[in-house]
């Protein structure tokens, strides 16, 4: 087996362990920090997948800007560059999970400031006593 074979069964290997810990941490644990955590977690790995997408596998890998306009240099850049969008896709998606993980960690302190726990079972049942009650 090749070493670059071995290296990229290790990567994706690691990646579907890490897609299935998170997905435990969302499904199974109570807290829900540790359900924040895992989320963020599941998001950084898809983050990650959809950077090797774009990876070529043709060395050298070089960005994809393009330094003088030559078919020379441009023949050269489409062989070579790697593919923009999955990065702009990536940085995309690396602001809208920090604003989502922002707004649920804000969730989380004030059920934690009503219910004094984060437990998600105790607030859930606070916060349906609560509805039946008024």
């Amino acid at each position: 087996m090749s070493e670059d074979v071995f290296t990229w069964s290790l990567i994706l290997m690691m990646l579907f362990t890490n897609t299935l810990l998170s997905i435990y941490g969302i499904v199974y644990r109570r807290s829900l920090t540790k359900k924040l955590i895992a989320l963020t977690i599941l998001s950084d790995t898809a983050n990650l997948v959809f950077i090797l997408i774009g990876f070529r596998f043709i060395q050298p890998a070089v960005p994809p800007v393009l330094t003088e306009l030559s078919l020379e240099n441009l023949e050269y850049l489409k062989q070579h560059a790697v593919d923009p969008l999955p990065q702009a896709l990536v940085l995309t998606g690396i602001v809208i999970s920090m604003a989502v993980n922002a707004l649920i960690a804000f969730g989380i302190i004030q059920a934690y400031r009503i219910t004094g726990s984060t437990d998600a079972k105790v607030v859930v049942k606070h916060f349906s006593e609560g509805v039946k009650g008024e």
